[in-house]
């Protein structure tokens, strides 16, 4: 992924956390993946392994693809 879809990504799963009333804490217990983790992937400043989206998308009980769409 370049930069861009990052960000965007990241903005995609930090909306999906806040919607869900979730602080970076618990989504980081939820998905297994740590707060240092999450943090940077909602600033875009890590590029997401794919095994992290999986967790990601389980933690908010929707598919992967869905997390790809970036229509805020």
């Amino acid at each position: 992924m370049d930069n861009i879809e990052l960000i965007k990504l990241g903005q995609k799963i930090k909306f999906e956390r806040i919607k869900r009333d979730l602080s970076q804490e618990q989504l980081a217990e939820l998905s297994d993946i740590s707060v240092h983790g999450i943090s940077n992937i909602e600033t875009g400043k890590t590029d997401i392994k794919y095994t992290n989206l999986l967790r990601l998308s389980k933690a908010f009980n929707m598919k992967a693809c869905e997390l790809l769409d970036f229509n805020l």
